[in-house]
């Protein structure tokens, strides 16, 4: 038998920045994951403060945006790779309106460290701007899929992670003690994204509606190859279009809750193609096309910690299109909750279901 602190279930970046606290508070674990359906290595991995549709801030942005930076640059150097890069992120303005909405959220103190107030008039080549773009501050991008893999490579070198799908029939709970196959565990967290509706442990509807507690909201993403474009800054408008390098850029994505599928579509991939046409000008090619699950809530808050009073079973979940902002700060929540008693706020706390 092998004894443990924890067990992690799952690899997306909710389960990494967990594995970070419990190596950080020297608390031994194993981390289980398979990579199947994991959104982390699709997503954007754009860090941003603010809800670039509205013009309004993002929940709790200060404190995520200034804890996640540092955590992809402590990381980084931790695996030997780099995975953040500060990269400016523009508005694209449709119309004179959306300017003043602009300046408007300009003068609102939580977004005036965010969002730059003057309007920047100058032609970016190939992209059409005939009213200007917006400039966000503290902005970057994460490369998901290093952070993934070489996230895994690091704890299989200290023997800390298992390349399997964890199996829930195998899983009991005795005597105060969590046992798996073989490990002995206090505490397992589940931080499976959007395949915890298949954990018979998780509550899938809610008892007075039954309407489903995690909803998985499908994203998918094209990887286009411009010579002409030549962005070196993330681009938002009816989409987002992320520089890559080497001419190289990620366009997406599309919100789907009827597809629970993790395939590619052909309705998508046109989507996208026609929406990048009204935004640039110059030619590109489709080279690859991703699709992926993000777990989202009904409240768009989300799951932390356990079901009843014990903290043997823990969830770490719900962090929809804002998990690589926001999961290096909960973690923190998480990990403070159960070792140290400290209270989960009622707005993230998973047992708000039971008031659902």
């Amino acid at each position: 038998m092998k004894k443990v602190d924890y067990i992690v279930v799952g690899l997306g970046i909710a389960g990494i920045s967990f594995c970070e606290e419990l190596e950080h508070h020297q608390k031994s674990f194993i981390a289980f994951d398979s990579s199947k359906d994991a959104s982390t290595k699709v997503a954007a991995g754009v860090i941003n403060p603010v809800v670039l549709k509205r013009f309004t801030p993002v929940w709790n942005a200060k404190l995520h945006v200034s804890s996640s930076i540092l955590f992809y640059q402590q990381l980084s150097k931790k695996i030997n790779h780099k995975l953040f890069k500060e990269t400016s992120m523009f508005r694209l303005f449709k119309s004179v309106a959306e300017q003043n909405n602009w300046m408007v959220a300009c003068d609102k103190k939580e977004l005036e460290n965010f969002l730059d107030p003057k309007i920047i008039n100058h032609n970016i080549p190939h992209v059409k701007g005939p009213f200007g773009f917006g400039k966000v501050n503290s902005t970057g991008r994460v490369d998901t899929v290093a952070l993934v893999e070489n996230y895994k490579i690091y704890l299989e070198r200290i023997n800390s992670f298992q390349n399997n799908e964890f199996d829930h029939s195998l899983l009991a709970i005795k005597n105060q003690q969590i046992s798996y196959n073989h490990i002995i565990a206090k505490h397992i967290v589940f931080c499976e994204g959007a395949a915890v509706v298949k954990n018979p442990y998780f509550p899938k509807k809610e008892k007075r509606s039954e309407a489903p507690i995690l909803i998985p909201n499908k994203g998918e993403y094209l990887i286009v190859k411009s010579i002409d474009l030549k962005l070196d800054i993330m681009l938002k408008s009816s989409l987002f279009i992320i520089p890559l390098g080497n001419d190289y850029y990620k366009v997406g994505a599309t919100y789907d809750r009827d597809d629970v599928s993790v395939q590619v579509t052909t309705q998508a991939r046109e989507e996208l193609v026609s929406k990048l046409k009204e935004i640039i000008t110059c030619d590109f090619e489709v080279v690859d096309q991703v699709a992926g699950l993000r777990p989202t809530t009904r409240d768009r808050r989300p799951f932390l910690g356990s079901l009843n009073e014990s903290k043997q079973m823990v969830f770490f979940n719900g962090l929809g299109t804002r998990g690589i902002t926001a999961a290096p700060s909960l973690a923190k929540i998480l990990f403070n909750y159960i070792e140290n008693n400290t209270e989960i706020p009622n707005e993230i706390n998973i047992r708000r279901i039971y008031k659902w």
